[in-house]
């Protein structure tokens, strides 16, 4: 088929990688389509690796296109694209907008999208669900369901990002990757320090991963640390695609319940998810069958928010603190043995 196809993604970085399985099966479903995707700036890189998609449309919502006009304007020019299908996974104000005004003839979204009523088919939001599989539900597949652990597909440089690093060995590589968006997914900077240093100390080289935001936080790490010339650090120094070029050098790879996890799902390598003041049960752990997380879970207040917060809302932040490093030591030690 010659239908051109439009998905509308602009929330975060992992949303957007959760979003590729999706794209790949409209891919399978409507043949020959062309797949043209809405996103923020920060997520273009992702989409432009995806040799699924056609086009990147750039959605500027802080700046140039940040009120309800521009808005407007935007999805207006959609329009001449003459797009017969339109698939939201992105359940805000914004996306429906957008989805209203692009002139597709079949839109759907979820049924607890804001202005659910602009979309033509309306999808059950199941929360039980892994975003993956809440994001294949749009295509009204029963088989997608029963086999949604579909890794994203990218295409990445050739280059070898490792080899201008002062590396003794790739054999025994380790990505941390401390840094979060909100401030109660990260792990306690200490308990990561400590981690660093158990692994450090055993010979394993660890690299230390993120964005620009993320510097000081690794810097801080690596500088207070022990085995300081088995550390290396790395954040905000590569592009995304480089990122899960290097992770797939990497034995396995420790973050939060943020980006990281799903690049490293991208890379398809063992992932060590750390959940602080969210759970697993939001649906957006690591899903390859080398993987895992820890939580701890022993707390009435946990999870406090499905993104979680810039602040405990308590003041205590156990859900952090009560995870002790030993415990994520000892799941790194079982998922290295095992892989």
């Amino acid at each position: 088929m010659n239908s051109r196809v439009l998905v509308i993604q602009t929330a975060f970085l992992g949303d957007a990688i959760l979003t590729l399985p999706q794209i790949q099966e409209i891919k399978r479903k409507f043949g020959y389509s062309k797949i043209d995707v809405v996103c923020t700036p920060a997520t273009k890189e992702i989409f432009l690796l995806s040799p699924y998609v056609e086009s990147v449309i750039v959605l500027d919502k802080k700046n140039k296109h940040k009120s309800l006009i521009s808005t407007i304007k935007f999805a207006l020019r959609l329009r001449n694209q003459k797009y017969e299908y339109l698939f939201s996974p992105h359940r805000s104000f914004r996306s429906s907008i957008i989805a209203l005004f692009s002139g597709a003839n079949h839109k759907t979204g979820f049924d607890n999208a804001t202005l659910s009523f602009v979309y033509s088919h309306k999808i059950k939001y199941e929360k039980k669900l892994h975003e993956v599989a809440r994001n294949l539900s749009l295509l009204k597949d029963p088989e997608l369901l029963r086999n949604w652990k579909i890794l994203p597909e990218c295409n990445l440089p050739e280059k070898n990002i490792l080899e201008n690093l002062p590396l003794n060995s790739t054999d025994n590589l380790i990505a941390v990757a401390p840094g979060s968006v909100w401030e109660t997914k990260k792990y306690p900077k200490e308990y990561f320090i400590q981690l660093v240093s158990k692994l450090a100390s055993e010979k394993y080289t660890i690299l230390l991963i993120g964005g620009k935001e993320d510097e000081n936080l690794c810097a801080e790490i690596k500088n207070s640390a022990d085995n300081t010339n088995n550390i290396i650090n790395l954040a905000g120094k590569l592009k995304i695609s480089e990122s899960i070029s290097v992770l797939k050098k990497c034995r396995l790879l420790i973050c939060n319940d943020s980006a990281p996890t799903h690049m490293g799902m991208c890379a398809n390598i063992p992932v060590l998810t750390i959940y602080c003041s969210t759970v697993p049960d939001f649906g957006f752990y690591p899903y390859n069958s080398k993987s895992s997380f820890v939580s701890y879970d022993k707390l009435e207040c946990k999870p406090c928010g499905i993104h979680g917060h810039q602040k405990c809302p308590v003041n205590t932040f156990d859900c952090g603190f009560k995870l002790t490093p030993e415990t994520v030591y000892n799941e790194v030690k079982m998922l290295l043995e095992k892989n």
